[in-house]
């Protein structure tokens, strides 16, 4: 059996994440030990506590510096101590009338019962107020050289605990005292081993060293206490099972890892009646990739927004993700309600920088009043990464809904690494200064210690915008042409900037292309009924060419352009007719995006025209599925296509290009051909694709009738080479050359 009694702020709850991960799933877990919780807090600011997934429920809870006592599982006053320690009071108001004149006293205003807490100055009496309260029988206690709390005769924390222990029948022995302020010495005081945990007050370090029971611990807040079961050796039974864990998760003490990501790693879903937490399924693979980070036994911490019922709906709790696979990593959630939602991404975010990323200005919307909500909302992104994150912990944000981050993050917690990775394009500086806050968002960005792209035509576009708005020096360079293409495509440069100099800190730069899950592409490929219905799809199709095209409805992916070029093709080739297919899968934008509306009207006329004219009994040259298709399904088309055909005016990368060759690669004889926009990302790095302006109503047509025309070795052999490259530069890949300079910061 063993009691561990221990202070709360910077002590029990004070330390590295992983450490206080650790310690709570021990004594969690572990019947024979008990919690007491003694602090310096009133009852009603211990109460959040006990509501918290991931901390423990304490056996005891000791508040009020000692004056409160408190059974932790049915929250009664634990009799007959309470009801002496509240004889000895004489109460709040007699105290406070009896100071009121004292100089250098400040009320805290805390909630407190049986007790008067205090700020006090160097102005202030101390002795004065000794005796003063007195005559109450009441004492004083110093802390911090800041804190002084009125409490009734012979009450601290330490004789309330022994008390405590008295009346349970706890062994001396059996029991570990724990905390790191001034305030805690009464707790030594008792004689039981204690341990002052790592930066802790040099007041009770020095009122504490020569102490024989107690240990002066290395590591702060949780890892102190874990560190001092392992010194005392009627502990070690206890720290033994930490230790397993450890052994277990190798990866555990590597630096924390903060993620600060669009949409949390689960899905909430009701099943009779309860929400639960689900894993997603994300085709691209790219949650399951940065959760691999974790796996190992990694702490970390997941940021996100969670949409709540109500604007008064209070904080969130932290949750595990996964406590079997993922044991140091939970997540932190924001609260914001539908309106604060909709405001933040679906109308500024896309009508202010949405078409300026993807160059599309005349479509830009600028309102600042909601540019106010963006960086409230990115604030407390911030503020919550400050707050989660150890010292010197890696924080990686995700995508320009969170710009503004680093430059709140950086005030907040000058010691932490901030990478940046951009999932969609960076424009030119021409396009990009069009935004009003221009100046603000940069000088975000340049606070981040590494910022990460898809290829590098954004890395330089970057410098670029840069450049216009502070003068810096680029530091080193490094040649494009090893992975990808250079003066052969639109978005082709030959050398790249990888670190630059502000004057006021170092930034390195790269191009890092998301990959897609090849391995989950794969394992679906192979399931029988994803065989059986390919094979049925096949044998609808049978006899035509069938061309592939999905993407999500908006303007930047050119779904009209591309209807009207196959509208062209069949006007042109009229031996075509009966002969090609194309199927268009168009996933629907989230619900109140206005900005799409036109467009969706737009796309379906033109599609009923095509197949209003050209259409008979046993051919529709368009199938257009308007609704998001799951992904199993999507599968199946692009293992039957011939050809895929991505043709976005603008995209950051394009995952569907990448999806159809690594569903090509699967097949014993890949002989499929992707057609790709000069304009997506994806251009730059897949040389043995066709690839398209999407501007020229005639290079689409022209490259759709060279794709149906072309050899078939050819077509094997174009696949295969691609195959090779996306299967090389997977989701894992991706993820881990990012990780890798992260954590070389």
């Amino acid at each position: 059996m063993m009691l561990l009694a221990t202070d709360l702020d910077g002590t029990f709850l004070g330390g590295k994440n992983v450490a206080k991960l650790k310690l709570y799933r021990l004594i969690r877990e572990n019947a024979d030990i008990r919690l007491a919780f003694v602090t310096g807090r009133g009852l009603e600011t211990v109460m959040p506590l006990l509501n918290d997934p991931i901390i423990p429920n304490p056996d005891f809870i000791i508040s009020d510096v000692g004056a409160t006592v408190m059974n932790g599982r049915t929250l009664e006053p634990v009799q007959p101590l309470q009801s002496q320690i509240e004889k000895k009071w004489p109460g709040p108001l007699v105290i406070r009338k009896k100071l009121r004149k004292v100089k250098g006293l400040q009320l805290q205003e805390v909630p407190q019962q049986r007790r008067c807490s205090y700020y006090f100055d160097e102005n202030t009496d101390i002795e004065q107020i000794r005796g003063l309260v007195a005559e109450y029988g009441c004492e004083v206690l110093l802390s911090a050289n800041r804190y002084l709390d009125i409490l009734p005769g012979g009450v601290n924390k330490g004789s309330t605990l022994q008390q405590l222990v008295k009346m349970m029948n706890f062994s001396e022995k059996q029991i570990l005292v724990a905390g790191d302020t001034l305030n805690d010495y009464s707790l030594y005081e008792t004689g039981y081993r204690g341990v002052v945990v790592g930066a802790a007050e040099e007041a009770l370090l020095k009122a504490t060293r020569d102490k024989p029971h107690v240990y002066q611990a290395e590591q702060a807040g949780a890892g102190g206490i874990l560190e001092a079961m392992e010194h005392f050796p009627e502990f070690r039974e206890f720290y033994s099972k930490a230790r397993q864990e450890i052994e277990r998760f190798p990866h555990s003490g590597a630096t924390q890892l903060v993620m600060l990501y669009h949409r949390l790693p689960y899905e909430l879903r009701e099943t009779g009646g309860r929400i639960e937490r689900t894993k997603p399924k994300s085709p691209n693979g790219i949650i399951p990739s940065l959760l691999g980070f974790f796996s190992a036994g990694r702490s970390g911490v997941w940021i996100a927004w969670e949409e709540a019922s109500g604007r008064k709906s209070g904080p969130l709790k932290n949750v595990y993700i996964d406590e079997e696979a993922y044991p140091n990593l939970v997540a932190s959630r924001l609260p914001l309600n539908k309106k604060e939602v909709d405001i933040f991404y679906k109308v500024f975010s896309k009508e202010a920088f949405w078409p300026v990323i993807f160059s599309f200005i005349d479509k830009a919307r600028f309102n600042h009043d909601h540019w106010e909500h963006y960086c409230r909302i990115n604030r407390l992104f911030a503020e919550r990464a400050a707050a989660e994150a150890d010292h010197g912990a890696i924080v990686w944000v995700h995508e320009y809904n969170l710009w503004m981050v680093p430059a709140y993050l950086r005030q907040l917690r000058p010691d932490v690494k901030i990478g940046f990775f951009h999932h969609t394009a960076f424009p030119p500086a021409d396009v990009f200064n069009v935004i009003p806050w221009r100046r603000e968002i940069m000088g975000s960005l340049l606070q981040c210690d590494y910022v990460g792209f898809h290829i590098p035509r954004y890395v330089q576009n970057f410098i670029d915008v840069a450049k216009s708005h502070t003068p810096l020096e680029e530091l080193s360079q490094v040649n494009c042409a090893e992975r990808f293409l250079t003066y052969s495509c639109a978005l082709g440069v030959d050398k790249m900037t990888s670190e630059i100099d502000t004057g006021q800190k170092k930034i390195r730069l790269g191009a890092h292309p998301v990959g897609v899950n090849v391995s989950y592409i794969k394992q679906i490929y192979k399931e029988s009924h994803t065989q059986d219905a390919i094979r049925e799809l096949a044998r609808s199709t049978e006899g035509k060419k069938t061309i592939v095209s999905i993407e999500r409805l908006d303007y930047v992916k050119g779904p009209l352009e591309k209807i009207q070029a196959f509208h062209q093709f069949l006007n042109d080739y009229p031996e075509f007719h009966g002969k090609v297919e194309l199927i268009n899968i168009c996933t629907p934008p989230a619900q109140g995006m206005r900005i799409y509306e036109r467009i969706q009207t737009e796309l379906e006329q033109a599609v009923g025209k095509i197949n209003g004219k050209y259409s008979n009994i046993n051919w529709t040259p368009i199938r257009f599925f308007f609704r998001s298709v799951p992904f199993e399904e999507v599968v199946t088309y692009y293992a039957i296509a011939d050809i895929c055909w991505i043709t976005p005016l603008r995209d950051g990368l394009n995952l569907v290009a990448k999806e159809y060759v690594a569903v090509q690669g699967q097949k014993a004889r890949p002989d499929g051909v992707l057609i790709v926009s000069e304009f997506a990302g994806v251009s730059v790095e897949l040389p043995y694709a066709i690839r398209t302006n999407p501007y020229d109503s005639k290079d689409l047509k022209e490259s759709l009738l060279h794709a149906l025309t072309l050899d078939e070795n050819e077509r094997v052999l174009r696949m295969k080479r691609l195959y090779d490259i996306v299967n090389h530069y997977d989701i894992e890949q991706w993820s881990g050359e990012f990780m890798q300079e992260l954590e070389r910061l």
